[in-house]
């Protein structure tokens, strides 16, 4: 007798990131896809029968409108991934950033409540992560971290104002945003690498449509052991080694690093460079790859038993 294929369900599917998973689950016979009528998709009482139908629901949708999605779910056996920043550090909710370690694996594999990592957060954490878990990088190092974007990541606003013919002058060179030191990514940035304190952090959206490239610096005589940028790199490999979406670039990469080379890629790749006394590290990704929809992907096969890169592009 075969197994019934698991149902799911898109709540927020005209974003980018719903559109995003939607197309990448849509080409796939292993899974049954349950879609709301067009004009229905605001209507609370179809949202909850279909939510409750489903066997996972990925909520792509504003953090009090995830909320409230969350509050719908009746059935137990129901699993959520929530795209939303709502619940990335909050009690009870799996952080879906599977590479860390095999205890965060297990807990998505596990958990009804995945929370989807930011896209800025997913490249800081895991540059960051393994050297605090290792003891190098103090919990009260005053990190500072910058990131390259493509306009994507706006969500469809941004998009439709990079994509215009009226495009204004301003949006045809780099602009850095998030000036009061306070994106809504650095909670989570703090909590999963358990730092005293939250990094200065400061993102930056050029004229491109997708990749990202998030750096984080380190003064090395600051670090516990004072190790050099090649110990810091080979420190990463080894707590990388044989993830298939995480990977580290041999230490000294040629050239200059191009924030959109991962585009349409869902690895994430670590670039260490530096010397004796300053290093930095680069997550080089997709941000709506690793950073958004082929993450979410990624954690849906974990939590219903797929092989964990099924339908993702390696």
């Amino acid at each position: 007798m075969t197994a019934e294929k698991p149902k799911i369900y898109i709540d927020g599917k005209e974003g980018t990131t719903g559109l995003q998973i939607y197309d990448r689950l849509a080409a796939r016979d292993d899974i049954r896809l349950l879609l709301i009528d067009e004009e229905k998709r605001k209507d609370t009482d179809e949202r909850k029968k279909l939510i409750n139908e489903a066997d996972l629901v990925f909520l792509c949708l504003p953090d009090a409108a995830a909320v409230e999605a969350v509050s719908l779910v009746e059935r137990e056996t129901v699993r959520v991934i929530d795209a939303s920043t709502a619940h990335r550090t909050a009690a009870g909710w799996a952080y879906g950033l599977a590479e860390l370690s095999q205890m965060y694996r297990e807990r998505i594999r596990e958990s009804k409540r995945i929370a989807n990592p930011g896209c800025h957060a997913t490249g800081f954490i895991t540059a960051v992560y393994p050297l605090v878990q290792k003891g190098i990088v103090p919990a009260d190092y005053p990190l500072s971290a910058f990131s390259l974007t493509g306009y994507s990541g706006g969500g469809k606003k941004m998009i439709a104002e990079y994509e215009s013919e009226e495009k204004p002058e301003s949006h045809f060179s780099p602009r850095i945003y998030g000036l009061n030191l306070k994106h809504k990514h650095l909670p989570e940035m703090q909590a999963v690498c358990g730092l005293s304190r939250p990094p200065a952090f400061c993102p930056v959206v050029d004229d491109y449509y997708k990749g990202m490239a998030v750096t984080v610096t380190f003064e090395n005589r600051l670090l516990n052991g004072c190790p050099s940028a090649a110990d810091l790199c080979a420190c990463l490999a080894e707590w990388y080694e044989g993830q298939k979406l995480v990977k580290v670039h041999p230490f000294g990469y040629e050239g200059m690093i191009a924030a959109g080379s991962m585009a349409g890629s869902d690895v994430l790749t670590l670039i260490v460079n530096g010397h004796a006394d300053q290093t930095m590290v680069t997550a080089l990704f997709d941000n709506l790859g690793k950073g958004a929809s082929g993450a979410a992907v990624q954690n849906m096969n974990l939590a219903l038993g797929f092989e964990e890169t099924t339908g993702l592009n390696v």
